[in-house]
C-alpha cells in the first residue's frame, strides 16, 4: 500500500473511531437524561427509550441505502463529511433540548447521517487490493471497539459533572472529525466508476433488487442478518445475565464488558489479516462462525464464572467471518455499486436493531423463570441463529459466491 493510500486509510479508521467514540460517550447518561425530563420515573423512562432506539434504527433502515446510493453517484467525501456534520448537530440539539420530543427529532437526525456505518467500508472497498481487504476491514471492525471501549469511560465521567455535558463533547468530536476531515480526506470514487441515482434503487426494496442481481450472493446475505440479529444477545442482556447467573455486582460486568470489546480490538487488528491470509477467505467465514457458535453455547451453559471470559476470548475471533464476508461481497458486486452494498448492509443491521431487543429480553425473562441457571438462555438462541447460517455459508460457498485465496505455503 502506498504512503497516500496509506494515510487516506488512517483517516477512514480515526474517523470511524471518533464517531464511535461519540456515540459512546452519551450512552451512560442518556438514560438519566430521559428520567430527568419524567421526573424520575423509570417506566416512563424506558418506554421513551425504548422509542429513540426505535426511531434511530427504523430511520437508518430505511435512509442507509440512500446514502450508500449518493455515494456511488456523488462520491464518499461528501456524503462522509456531510454525516459527520449531521451528527454534530444532533449531539448539540440533545444537549440544548428542553423536552423529550426534542431529543427525539435529535436522534432522527442521528438516523438520517448513518454515512459512518456504511459509506467507510466503500471508501476501504475502493482504495484497498481485493487481497487485503479483508483486513482493511477487521481494521474498521477494531476502530469501531476502540470507540465503544474509551466512549462509555469518558461518558460515565462527564457525565457526573452534567448529564449535558458527553453530548457537549460528543458534538465536539464530531465536528472536529468533520473540519480535519474537509481539508484532508480526498475522494476514493473517480467520476468514471459512478453510477446514476435512481430513487427506484435507493431505499430497502432497491437493495432487495441489487442482492437479485447477484444470485450467488444472496445467501452471505442470509448469513450476515442471522448474524446481526445473533450479535446482539450481549449488549442487551449481559449485565442482567451476569448478575442473575454468578451475582456479578456492576464492578465485574464493567470487566466483562471491557474485556469483550478488548479482545474484539486485539484479533480485528492483529489476527484477522494472518488467519485469512492462511486459511483464504472461505475458510476464514466458516471459522469465525464456528468460533462464535462455540462461544454462545459457552456462554449458554456456563458453570464458573472462568468460563465467561473463555467464552470472550473464544468469541473474538468471531469478528473473522464479518471481515471475510464483507471482503467477498465487495469482490463480487460491480465497483459502481459498493456504497448500495455497504447501503443495503447497514439497512438490514438496522433492521435486527428493532427486531433483538424483543428476542433476547424475551428469552432472558423465559429463562430466568425457569431458574438462574438458564439466565444464559439469549445466548443459546445466539447459538442457534448461528447455527442456522451455517447450511446458507456452505451453499454461498459451493455456488462459487465466496472466493478463496490460496492458503500460504507451509
Amino acid at each position: 500500500m502506498n504512503e497516500p493510500r496509506r494515510a487516506t486509510t488512517a483517516f477512514i479508521l480515526v474517523t470511524v473511531m471518533l464517531d464511535m467514540l461519540a456515540l459512546g460517550v452519551v450512552i451512560p447518561v442518556l438514560p438519566s437524561l430521559i428520567a430527568e425530563f419524567n421526573a424520575g420515573d423509570l417506566g416512563a423512562a424506558s418506554w421513551w427509550g425504548w422509542l429513540f432506539a426505535t426511531v434511530f434504527s427504523g430511520i437508518q433502515f430505511f435512509f442507509a441505502p440512500v446514502l450508500g446510493a449518493l455515494s456511488d453517484r456523488y462520491g464518499r467525501r461528501p456524503v462522509i463529511l456531510l454525516s459527520s456534520f449531521g451528527l454534530a448537530l444532533d449531539y448539540v440539539l440533545i444537549a440544548l433540548a428542553p423536552n423529550l420530543w426534542w431529543m427525539l427529532a435529535g436522534r432522527a437526525i442521528a438516523g438520517f447521517c448513518t454515512a459512518s456505518i456504511s459509506v467507510p467500508s466503500a471508501y476501504i472497498a475502493d482504495v484497498t487490493p481485493p487481497e487485503k481487504r479483508a483486513a482493511a476491514f477487521g481494521m474498521i471492525g477494531a476502530a469501531f471497539g476502540v470507540g465503544f471501549i474509551l466512549g462509555p469511560l469518558v461518558g460515565g465521567q462527564a457525565g457526573a459533572v452534567d448529564p449535558r455535558l458527553p453530548f457537549w463533547i460528543a458534538g465536539g468530536l464530531t465536528f472536529a472529525n468533520f473540519c480535519y476531515g474537509l481539508f484532508v480526506l480526498p475522494e476514493s470514487l473517480p467520476p468514471e466508476r459512478r453510477a446514476r441515482f435512481e430513487w427506484i434503487k435507493a431505499n430497502p426494496v432497491g437493495s432487495a433488487l441489487l442482492i437479485r442481481q447477484y444470485p450467488a450472493v444472496w445467501a452471505l446475505i442470509a448469513v450476515s442478518a442471522l448474524s446481526y440479529l445473533a450479535h446482539d444477545s450481549l449488549p442487551h442482556t449481559f449485565v442482567f445475565y451476569a448478575k442473575a447467573r454468578f451475582g456479578w455486582d456492576s464492578q465485574m460486568v464493567s470487566y466483562g464488558l471491557v474485556a469483550v470489546g478488548a479482545a474484539s480490538v486485539v484479533v480485528q487488528a492483529l489476527a484477522i489479516g494472518p488467519i485469512v491470509k492462511v486459511l483464504g477467505e472461505s475458510r476464514a467465514l466458516f471459522f469465525g462462525m464456528a468460533m462464535g457458535l462455540t462461544a454462545f453455547v459457552l456462554y449458554g451453559f456456563a458453570w464458573a464464572p472462568w468460563v465467561v471470559f473463555f467464552a470472550i476470548a473464544i468469541g473474538a475471533f468471531w469478528g473473522v467471518w464479518n471481515a471475510a464476508t464483507q471482503s467477498i461481497l465487495s469482490t463480487t458486486v460491480d465497483a459502481t455499486e459498493q456504497g448500495r452494498l455497504q447501503g443495503a448492509l447497514a439497512s438490514m443491521r438496522a433492521a435486527c436493531e428493532v427486531l433483538t431487543p424483543s428476542i433476547f429480553y424475551g428469552a432472558f425473562a423465559y429463562g430466568i423463570s425457569v431458574g438462574p441457571r438458564w439466565a444464559g438462555a439469549p445466548m443459546l438462541v445466539s447459538a442457534a441463529l448461528l447455527a442456522l447460517a451455517l447450511p446458507f455459508a456452505l451453499q454461498a460457498t459451493r455456488n462459487g459466491a465466496a472466493r478463496s485465496t490460496q492458503p500460504a505455503s507451509a
